[in-house]
């Protein structure tokens, strides 16, 4: 250790006031008296940085040159992993330069080797091409990203043994010291992979996903349901409904065990132990929407190439550009939108009006042993076909309906996320923890629990009766653009502006599934009705399918010309449907993707060859010039698109 590197170990120890391990450092290195000039906190900062480097900064160039011909002059098959370093390299190489004030050469590095970099690290490449100043790096997201964390690359033993004897050979420090501070090989036996194999997982910021980011059980499967058999009896199948009081109508003879109830569901082996979680107890109430939701299953018609679903649009009338999201009710009865002008607005899609409860002097009056207590509870003259929420302050970016409809949450630019009364139309709760706005809210399928992402670069867990979140899921690089939890309601899954898919486990808040392969921001995500498979769809239009019991990607889904912000699943489970902003609705034949899937021997050592082009495309549907914004499928597998239309394209 050199004087001056002396000098700066004793002024940490100095600053923070650690005078015992100060003085004995001063014994060991036989330094009496102080030492010349010690240098000021900038100092220490430019000492202890990963971007010291003595080097002439003219090198820089050449040694990216010499690497780039290695690469290409290497056997075709190590070539393609090989090349997977350039990147990386060449963001080190500039953000050094920078660091060491060589701005000339760091923009004439880039000019040079950026435009040959792949088509979705251009716009990373532009970012960084604005900070030429060391000053410029301060606060600057993804600086902050490349300097703080490694870049993950997957390689093969025989390829990285390939470049070590490269490195050793040519003896390059300024390349040495870039690869072993800031990239990582996820080194793993067998064939190096070929360059489809490569192209399929790469993309997001930070590189690939390692192999043991996945290793973790993930208990995708779906619990067996509760026994709810006894309340059946009391809730009448709406299409055999008759005068009961007609003197002509024989009795009824003894209700025999109804054959809906009577299947037996086998237990799913994948599924996480009931109690895994903590849930609130069933009402009365909740078991009989049950029984009357089995019942609308019972009359579900099963989608498949044959059989496809029609679709029902509604499309919202002179709101372009105003419009920010929608969601519908799981029975399909309600509709809210939430608006840019910080408004959440709610329509009725059924006959049935949107009722407001009586006032506290009504209710007094209402018979609480009554079986129909709740519909008593609802002042019939207030009936509405739409009702406004007003409380934001500023535009609405997400809301989410609970699974019993009494109950609707909102999140904002304005940092909250409001919970909402259905019964009183009024805000009951703000929930107040994300710094920077909200860009996305989703309740859990039991309800009671819900999940929020924001440009925080986190997301979190809440519960409906706690002020505060319960867990906190941080990892990722950028905005959590979208989350989603899973139909067991033990893992949210998040989609980020770092072109990464997390899968995070509720009960610890650690991540279980790391998944990379998108090329742009992650809009929007969907589970599977069986719980295995995740859809996710990025703002450049690519629709990727997940493998959750290994974490690998199972396919590519090519159809959409633009962004797509929503996806949705058949209730019977055969259909996925994406619609995006090139005013298209997409049809897939997801039966036969996971058929195949499923029949196939999985590789653990790295991902499988993944299923590309439109051949499970089976319908698309154009609208009006109406980008889609949400996707629904109802208990019988009608498909609803809510769309906006936009007039200025017309």
């Amino acid at each position: 250790m050199d004087k001056s590197q002396l000098a700066i170990v004793l002024q940490l120890l100095k600053k923070y006031n650690l005078r015992s391990t100060e003085e004995s450092l001063r014994k060991e290195a036989n330094l009496t008296e102080n030492l010349d000039g010690l240098p000021q906190e900038s100092d220490v900062g430019s000492e202890l940085t990963g971007y010291k480097s003595d080097g002439d900064p003219e090198t820089y160039e050449a040694a990216y040159t010499e690497l780039k011909r290695f690469v290409e002059n290497s056997l075709d098959i190590y070539k393609h992993e090989l090349g997977t370093i350039l990147f990386p390299v060449l963001v080190h190489m500039y953000l050094e330069l920078v660091y060491n004030g060589h701005s000339e050469q760091a923009i004439a590095l880039m000019k040079k080797f950026a435009p040959e970099q792949e088509p979705y690290y251009q716009d990373d490449l532009k970012k960084l091409a604005i900070v030429t100043k060391r000053e410029h790096m301060n606060g600057n997201e993804l600086t902050e990203t490349f300097k703080s964390n490694q870049f993950i690359i997957r390689m093969s033993r025989d390829t990285l043994s390939l470049l070590k004897r490269h490195l050793n050979d040519k003896k390059i420090s300024v390349l040495i010291n870039i690869i072993q501070e800031h990239l990582y090989f996820d080194m793993y036996e067998g064939v190096a992979r070929s360059k489809s194999q490569i192209f399929a997982t790469s993309g997001a910021i930070g590189g690939e996903a390692k192999r043991q980011d996945n290793k973790t059980k993930v208990f995708y499967g779906i619990p067996k349901a509760p026994d709810i058999q006894t309340l059946a009896a009391p809730v009448e199948d709406e299409d055999d409904t008759a005068d009961q009081d007609s003197p002509d109508k024989p009795k009824k003879k003894k209700a025999k065990k109804d054959p809906l109830f009577s299947k037996k569901t086998k237990s799913d082996p994948n599924a996480p132990p009931v109690d895994r979680i903590p849930v609130p107890e069933l009402k009365d109430n909740d078991k009989v929407e049950k029984v009357k939701a089995l019942r609308e299953v019972s009359k579900r018609v099963n989608l498949g190439p044959e059989s496809l679903p029609s679709c029902c649009c509604y499309t919202l009338l002179n709101a372009n550009h105003t419009v920010c999201c929608a969601e519908i009710t799981e029975d399909s009865s309600m509709l809210a939108v939430g608006f840019n002008d910080s408004i959440v607005k709610v329509w009725t899609l059924v006959p049935q009006k949107l009722k407001a409860m009586k006032s506290a002097e009504q209710l007094e009056e209402v018979n609480v042993e009554a079986d129909d207590v709740l519909v008593r509870m609802m002042d019939e003259r207030s009936g509405k076909t739409s009702r406004t929420l007003c409380g934001h302050s500023g535009p609405v970016y997400a809301v989410s309906f609970s699974p019993d409809r009494t109950l609707l949450l909102s999140c904002s630019e304005d940092t909250t996320i409001r919970l909402w009364s259905l019964q009183i139309w009024t805000c009951l709760v703000v929930y107040k923890g994300h710094m920077f706005p909200v860009w996305d809210v989703k309740f859990s399928p039991l309800g009671y629990y819900f999940a929020s992402a924001g440009y925080d670069r986190t997301a979190r867990l809440w519960a409906t009766d706690h002020y505060q979140p319960l867990r906190l899921f941080a990892g990722h690089f950028s905005d959590v653009d979208c989350v989603q939890f899973h139909p067991n309601s033990n893992y949210i899954a998040t989609g980020s502006s770092d072109r990464r898919v997390c899968l995070w486990d509720v009960t610890t808040g650690n991540s279980v599934r790391l998944m990379t392969g998108h090329k742009a921001a992650v809009q929007s995500l969907a589970f599977a009705s069986c719980g295995r498979f995740l859809a996710s769809a990025a703002a450049d239009g690519q629709v990727l399918m997940w493998d959750l019991s290994h974490g690998h990607l199972v396919a590519e889904l090519v159809g959409h010309a633009g962004a797509v912000h929503c996806l949705g699943f058949s209730r019977c489970g055969s259909i996925l449907v994406s619609g995006g902003l090139d005013c298209t609705l997409n049809i897939w034949d997801f039966a036969k993707l996971s058929e195949e899937t499923s029949s196939e021997e999985v590789n653990v050592s790295h991902n499988p060859d993944v299923k590309t082009g439109d051949a499970y495309l089976l319908r698309t549907f154009q609208t009006k010039n109406s980008p889609l914004i949400s996707v629904h499928f109802t208990r019988r597998n009608l498909l609803i698109a809510v769309a906006v239309f936009d007039g200025a394209n017309t």
